[in-house]
């Protein structure tokens, strides 16, 4: 049967899109790692669903940092370490990366946190699951799972860690929430503005928006190798997975707010929650079995991903920066560099969780703060150079993204300034 030519432009535009989807869906779905499922699911336990608001502008943000970065990589060919490096000198480059770098292997480490907390957990199914077993294991895996293979096999990976993120809706549908409750408090929310909700705040912005993937999709996007012609295509992928990892983080905050928040407010014995895994145990008796295995594969499935993911943006980044050979597509022996350094980073991750007593709550917890702390550099950074009319020509911001992007930019530091300010004066606070 012959297609109309509508139907061909149609189909075409269905094909190209297909062809061109990955680094904007994949980026937003590693977004959501343990860091990102231990703070949504402390934003929850602790505060209800008061937070829920945040992810509405939140995910606009997302959107405006993510289709910045995509489109500099689409319009330049060049990572966005790349473009500082060449724009701001290596002095500012070796500066900022230094931080980064810091930044990332918290965020690394967190990931194996992350493991070791799930497997308390997985071993009421698999006894031989002690986390000195798993961490280990995922280690290896995602070091060869990503250096075996080339860019297309290790993004279609990544879109099956993308998948298993659904077991959150179901858990949040399972926990029975009052729904009218969540939707008031999404749309007309009511909160106060204490020292603990400021910093849970600057939390669940920061896991929501890292450093590390600005970095990570305008990379994606040049190994893919996207070019203006595409970029309609990658933009849709763009928004797409900024909505999707969003409406992820939602029915993380739901579940917990749902059934712990609640339980603790008149509970004799209150559950204490240090982290995620706590959240995946105590769903047990409070909305069954079935809930707290989808959270704790949820957990699983994230630190897997993000620990494959994170350390391979770190990775790319300092390479860019600093001329070394760099991408999937190369053997080891082409880019040392790079597989070294990205051995490196999971080593160390995955080593610092495994030392006895070591504080996986507080490594998970604060290097999201650190990444809201760290987000307003990469941000004026992207902002000055996707305005530079000699390297983007057409494709410079319009009004919107700037005000967008220099209002994430300013909210997240002055919120970074007052936490910090009531950490060392308490008082502040009260």
């Amino acid at each position: 049967m012959k297609l109309s030519l509508r139907a061909r432009l149609m189909l075409r535009s269905v094909l190209m899109f297909l062809s061109i989807v990955g680094p904007g869906i994949i980026t937003a779905n590693a977004d959501n790692d343990v860091g990102g499922i231990a703070t949504y699911s402390l934003a929850g336990a602790q505060f209800g669903y008061t937070l829920l608001w945040l992810l509405i502008p939140v995910t606009l943000a997302l959107i405006v940092t993510q289709e910045m970065c995509a489109r500099m990589g689409a319009v330049t060919g060049k990572g966005l370490a790349d473009l500082i490096r060449e724009n701001f000198g290596v002095k500012v480059t070796f500066w900022v990366l230094l931080l980064f770098v810091f930044g990332d292997l918290g965020n690394t480490a967190a990931e194996f946190a992350g493991i070791a907390s799930a497997a308390p957990i997985l071993q009421t199914y698999v006894p031989i699951l002690s986390q000195y077993l798993l961490v280990p294991l995922t280690a290896a895996f995602v070091f060869f799972a990503v250096t075996r293979g080339n860019y297309k096999v290790v993004e279609r990976i990544f879109f099956g860690f993308c998948v298993v993120y659904l077991a959150y809706v179901v858990s949040g549908i399972l926990v029975h929430p009052n729904w009218n409750d969540v939707f008031h408090q999404t749309l007309f929310p009511h909160f106060t503005p204490t020292k603990a909700y400021l910093l849970m705040a600057i939390g669940v912005i920061g896991t929501t928006i890292s450093p590390w993937m600005q970095f990570y999709i305008q990379s994606a996007v040049v190994d893919k190798g996207v070019r203006e012609a595409d970029y309609p295509y990658s933009r849709m992928d763009v928004i797409l997975g900024s909505v999707i990892t969003d409406i992820i983080a939602f029915f993380i905050i739901v579940s917990s707010a749902a059934t712990i928040y609640f339980y603790n407010l008149h509970a004799v014995h209150p559950l204490v929650i240090t982290g995620a895994a706590d959240v995946a145990a105590a769903l047990t008796p409070l909305a069954g079995k079935f809930a707290s295995l989808l959270f704790a594969i949820g957990l699983l499935n994230a630190a897997i991903f993000t620990a494959s993911i994170l350390p391979l943006s770190t990775a790319y980044y300092v390479c860019e920066a600093f001329g070394f050979e760099r991408g999937v597509d190369n053997r080891f022996k082409d880019a040392p560099i790079f597989y070294g350094f990205y051995l490196a980073l999971i080593v160390i991750g995955a080593g610092a969780v495994l030392i006895p007593g070591a504080p996986l709550l507080a490594i998970i917890f604060y290097s999201q703060v650190l990444n809201g702390a760290l987000l307003p550099i990469v941000l004026v950074l992207m902002l000055l150079l996707i305005n530079n009319k000699h390297l983007m020509g057409r494709w410079t911001n319009g009004y919107f993204f700037n005000i967008v992007a220099w209002a994430t930019a300013i909210i997240v530091g002055v919120l970074t300034v007052v936490s910090t300010l009531q950490t060392i004066f308490p008082s502040l606070g009260s």
